[in-house]
């Protein structure tokens, strides 16, 4: 049984190993890469600040507008659709708050009923058979 304490007792360390991973292909294409900067500059077309360069700006670069589509994008992937719900839940609560400041709980009925009739709508258009054309 464990004794109740206001203070922590210092728990053992523990061993831990961190694998290293190792990857043949990656080491390769560094290699070749490598070995193409030195044919590049012992030819005299680049020399080795240009290489410095164009690393440093690829490395900013890249990725930074593909990083920043997934959240700014509104319809496509997981994160626009969350968006799209939370906005039209923000719409339906700003409705109703001032629905029922203006017209009193009667908003909830006109709220209920159009949500029924845009269900309806909904439904029907989807049982409605596609064109072949589309």
């Amino acid at each position: 049984m464990k004794i109740i304490s206001l203070f922590r007792s210092k728990t053992p360390n523990r061993f831990e190993i961190k694998p290293r991973y190792w990857d043949p292909i990656k080491e390769e294409i560094e290699q070749r890469t490598s070995l193409i900067k030195k044919e590049l500059e012992a030819q005299g077309k680049l020399t080795s600040e240009e290489i410095d360069l164009r690393a440093k700006y690829e490395t900013e670069i890249r990725g930074a507008f593909s990083k920043n589509r997934k959240t700014k994008s509104f319809a496509s992937g997981s994160g626009g659709s969350t968006a799209l719900v939370r906005t039209f839940i923000f719409l339906i609560l700003l409705g109703g708050g001032g629905g029922y400041i203006y017209l009193g709980p009667i908003i909830f009925q006109y709220m209920l009923i159009i949500a029924a009739l845009l269900g309806v709508i909904y439904f029907i258009s989807r049982r409605k058979p596609k064109r072949k054309d589309e």
